[in-house]
Formats: C-alpha cells, sequence, structure tokens
C-alpha cells in the first residue's frame, strides 16, 4: 500500500516538527523547568502554575523519543524533565507528588491526584528505559508500591481518585471543574494501567504484573460497557455507574492501550480478550467521526448532546487506535480512518503558521484561540506518541511487505 510509505514518512516529519517546537519553546530559562503557559501565538505567561502531569509527560515524551533517534537535544530535555521533577516534585514529608507549583517551584497545591502519581511513574520507567538511571526506576518503583498502599481500594478493588496532602479523604476529588466528583474513574485507571504496563516492561515483578491484570479485569467488568462498548467514565467507591458523558477520545485510547497492557505482560488470554473489545470499541468510537474523518469530542448521555469541537488529542488517539485494529484485523475501512484522521489534523488542527497543534476547531473549523499552545493540559505526549506508534507499526516487516 502507497498509502502506508507515506504515512511513515509523513508523521515521521511531524514528529521532528513537535518535539523541536518543545524544544525552543517549553524551557523556562526564567525559574527553571518548563513553562506553566504559552500561549496560542508563542507569548510566554511566566506567571502561569506549572502542572506535575506536563512535566512528567514531557519527561515521557523525550524519554521515548531518544530512544527513537538519540539526539542530545532529547535527552537534555528529558534530563531537564528529571531534575526539576527530582527537586521540586515530591513531598518529602507525606511522600508521593504534588499537583501543582507556582513558577518559582513552591508548592500551589499539595493534594495527591493518583493521576499525576501514574504519570510520573509512566515518565519515569522511560526515563530509566532511555538512560539506565538507577534514581529513575527506584522512585518508579517506590511510587507504585506507594499507590498499592494508599490509593488501593481493598475492599472493592481499584483505586481512589485522589487524597489530600497527607492522605486522608478529599471532599473534592475531581481532576478538573468539567469532571463529576466521584471516588473512582475511568481516566485514572487507563492512566495506572498505563504507567504500571510501563514499568513492567523495565521491571517484570510478578505482583505488578497481578496489579495489571487487576486493571484489565476491572475494565472488563465495569468501564467498557458491554453493550455499546463505549467507556464508563465515573463510579462511586463500590461501583455504582453515574452516568455522564460519552468521550469518544477516551473510547479509542483504551482500545489500543489496554491491548498494550496485555501484550506487554506477554498474557496469551488477555491479550485475546483486549483484541476482541480493541476491535468492538474501535466500532463504537467511529461513531464519533465526522465526514472530514476527525473525531468529535464528547457526547452528553442525558439528552444525547453532542459536543462539536474536535479537540487536539482525541485525534492523535484516533490515528493509533484505527490503525490498531486494521493491525488486528486486516481490515481497510480502520486503516482509512486512521489515515483520514491524519488528513483531518493536516489540515485543520497543525498550527501552520506558529507551530505545533491548536487545541482543536469548532464545527465550523474556528481554532480555539483561548486554549494554550502548552499549558497544564496541552503537552506533547499525545501526538508525539501518536507518531512515534504509527512509525513503530508501520514499519513492521509484516505490513511492509503489503
Amino acid at each position: 500500500m502507497k498509502q502506508l510509505t507515506q504515512y511513515i514518512n509523513q508523521v515521521e516529519i511531524e514528529l521532528q516538527h513537535i518535539l523541536q517546537y518543545w524544544i525552543d519553546h517549553a524551557p523556562d530559562y526564567k525559574h527553571g523547568g518548563f513553562l506553566g503557559a504559552l500561549n496560542h501565538k508563542n507569548i510566554a505567561d511566566f506567571t502561569a502554575p506549572k502542572g506535575i502531569v506536563l512535566n512528567a509527560r514531557i519527561l515521557w515524551t523525550f524519554s521515548a523519543a531518544y530512544q527513537w533517534q538519540p539526539h542530545d537535544a532529547y535527552l537534555m530535555m528529558a534530563e531537564r524533565a528529571f531534575d526539576y521533577l527530582m527537586k521540586f516534585g515530591f513531598d518529602h514529608e507525606y511522600g508521593g507528588v504534588f499537583w501543582k507549583l507556582l513558577p518559582n517551584g513552591n508548592v500551589l497545591d499539595d493534594r495527591k491526584q493518583i493521576y499525576a502519581h501514574a504519570f510520573v511513574i509512566y515518565g519515569l520507567s522511560e526515563f530509566y528505559a532511555a538512560t539506565n538511571n538507577k534514581l529513575a526506576l527506584d522512585t518508579a518503583i517506590g511510587l507504585f508500591h506507594l499507590l498499592e498502599e494508599k490509593s488501593f481500594d481493598a475492599n472493592y478493588g481499584g483505586y481512589f481518585e485522589a487524597f489530600s496532602r497527607n492522605w486522608a479523604a478529599i471532599d473534592d476529588a475531581r481532576l478538573s471543574e468539567k469532571d463529576r466528583n466521584e471516588k473512582k474513574t475511568m481516566n485514572t485507571h487507563l492512566h495506572i494501567i498505563e504507567a504500571y504496563a510501563n514499568l513492567y516492561k523495565v521491571w517484570p515483578n510478578k505482583i505488578l504484573q497481578s496489579k495489571i491484570i487487576h486493571l484489565l479485569h476491572l475494565f472488563q467488568q465495569y468501564f467498557i460497557d458491554i453493550h455499546s462498548f463505549h467507556l464508563n467514565l465515573f463510579f462511586t467507591e463500590n461501583w455504582q455507574l453515574k452516568p455522564d458523558v460519552v468521550s469518544y477520545g477516551h473510547d479509542i485510547e483504551a482500545a489500543w492501550l489496554l491491548l498494550d497492557c496485555a501484550v506487554f505482560i506477554g498474557d496469551i488470554e488477555w491479550i485475546y480478550t483486549m483484541e476482541q473489545m480493541a476491535i468492538a470499541i474501535a466500532i463504537a468510537a467511529a461513531e464519533g467521526l465526522d465526514d472530514d474523518g476527525g473525531l468529535w469530542y464528547e457526547k452528553r448521555m442525558a439528552d444525547d448532546f453532542l459536543i462539536r469541537e474536535k479537540h487536539w488529542w482525541p485525534q492523535a488517539e484516533a490515528m493509533i487506535g484505527f490503525l490498531n485494529a486494521w493491525q488486528i484485523t486486516q481490515q481497510t475501512q480502520f486503516f482509512e480512518k486512521s489515515w483520514h484522521c491524519w488528513q483531518f489534523v493536516k489540515e485543520h488542527i497543525i498550527d501552520k503558521k506558529y507551530g505545533e497543534w491548536v487545541w482543536g476547531v469548532d464545527a465550523n473549523y474556528q481554532v480555539m484561540l483561548t486554549e494554550d499552545k502548552i499549558g497544564f493540559w496541552k503537552c506533547p505526549y499525545h501526538n508525539a506518541r501518536a507518531c512515534m506508534e504509527i512509525i513503530q507499526r508501520l514499519s513492521m516487516p509484516i505490513f511492509q511487505s503489503l
């Protein structure tokens, strides 16, 4: 297929552009680490708070990039992220990592959001894979044990969403204002299993493996709706579902990530199960595709109202998720969905004037200009990972022969 070569070549160029953008614009040479915010026109806000999640995602991105191409600039970015995280991110009194810092590195929000801990494990394990830095591995393992001690629910299974600084119960556990305030969420569990699986690649521990299997069970039992194959997002402590929205981006992200987790631990039965789930979830997520190839953001379940926005990160996950379904089935329709989403990204999401990807566009293709290019949630992790995944997957000999 001619398109395979085109796809690889095009995303490889785009990956280089994304990484170079973050090298050029993300470092905060005034306060250290990375900027908390950079607006649509690449104007820095040196007063913006710094999220530990953004730092951890930069750590993962450039650690992975250095393994893709061992450029010194990629290593320097990864080391910058690691050094900043180790200096400012950890709570040495109560353990774990903070949620949000002031520009100078002082603590702004000391809550223990498990989502953030998952991304720190994810980034540290990738940094170890890239550098053999023993401190990174030891720290990631320590965070794994901490989450099992503090966040794991021994009564009902799964992981609680958030805690106070000293690991006490907290009234408001939400990641953001748009989320429901519930004890357990699909989003956090997805990133815990993602982090645990990445740690398992460099630390194949039996207890860690059992926890990954436990998480796969949770997705099969609670998070994946067996009727619609969309993802259920919010639950009470004892797994009572609290319906909210259909998140097409999370659907298609889970479709390929859960299969990867099963592959990493080498469990044949779970690989087969998650292959079938990956196909079913991809079909369900395709309900959110527009005729232009872009993936809509969300649909409210209460009134079936479609939020007619196309954000950057669901497009990146759709590129991988539909390609993954094609790899499993060899059905051309899935490759075409991935390819057409990439065409949409090139046309509407890549910022040809200021660089990187815009936050998103509305139904009339108007760019959401009020959203940051670099920010608390705007990171290089989704789009850079999509490029690296596509390069790796389409470079496999079995697909090169098509």
